[in-house]
C-alpha cells in the first residue's frame, strides 16, 4: 500500500492511500490513537483560534481534538453531536442531514441542556478533517437551530475543495490523488 507522508504540526505522520474509486484516492488520516498528534494538533489551532464561548465537535473523529483543546485552554465544557440520541439525553435537540459518505438521512443530536448554554454563546466548530464540507454544514445547521453564534470553523486538515475555503482555520492542506497516487 502505498504512503503519503506529512508534517502536522510539527509531527511526520504516513497517511494510506485509499481509493474512492479507479481514479481518485485520498489519504487516510487514522486521528484516534494518536495522543502525541492530538497534543500537538491542539496547541497549533489554539493558536490560531478566534474567542469562543465552547467548542463542539460530531461524533466521532473530532472527539479526541476537541478533548484535547478543551483542556489546553482550560474549558470546563464542550459540546458532542450525537449521530444518534443517547439514554441519559433530558431531552433531544436535532438537526436532519444529508451525507455522502453514508446511505439517506442522518442526525444530529444534542441534550436540550446543552442547548441552553449554546444559545447566545459563541460555538467554535472544530473537526479533523474537512472534505466536502458535509459534515460542516450539519453543525452549522445544529449550532444555528439551536441560537449559537459560528464564530469559527477549524480543522487539522482541510482537503480537496476545502482547501481554498476562506471560513476555514486548518493546520495543513491534504491533496487528492490519482491512481498512480501523485497528487492532484
Amino acid at each position: 500500500m502505498e504512503h503519503y507522508t506529512m508534517t502536522i504540526a510539527g509531527l511526520e505522520r504516513k497517511l494510506p492511500l485509499c481509493a474512492l474509486n479507479d481514479e481518485l484516492y485520498i489519504a487516510g488520516f487514522e486521528f484516534f490513537g494518536d495522543p502525541e498528534l492530538a497534543v500537538a494538533a491542539a496547541a497549533a489551532l489554539l493558536e490560531k483560534a478566534p474567542a469562543y464561548d465552547y467548542l463542539i465537535t460530531a461524533e466521532s473523529k473530532g472527539i479526541p481534538l476537541v478533548h484535547e483543546m478543551a483542556r489546553q485552554h482550560g474549558d470546563k465544557k464542550y459540546f458532542l453531536a450525537r449521530k444518534v440520541p443517547k439514554l441519559y439525553m433530558a431531552g433531544v435537540f436535532e438537526v436532519e442531514v444529508d451525507s455522502i459518505t453514508t446511505a439517506g438521512k442522518q442526525k444530529l443530536c444534542l441534550d436540550a441542556a446543552d442547548v441552553d448554554l449554546i444559545r447566545g454563546s459563541r460555538i467554535l466548530i472544530v473537526d479533523d478533517v474537512i472534505s466536502t464540507g458535509n459534515s460542516l454544514k450539519a453543525l452549522e445547521a445544529l449550532v444555528e437551530k439551536a441560537g449559537g453564534i459560528i464564530c469559527g470553523r477549524m480543522a487539522i486538515l482541510a482537503e480537496g475543495d476545502a482547501i481554498a475555503r476562506e471560513d476555514l482555520i486548518y493546520l495543513e492542506p491534504l491533496p487528492l490523488f490519482n491512481s498512480q497516487g501523485a497528487p492532484i
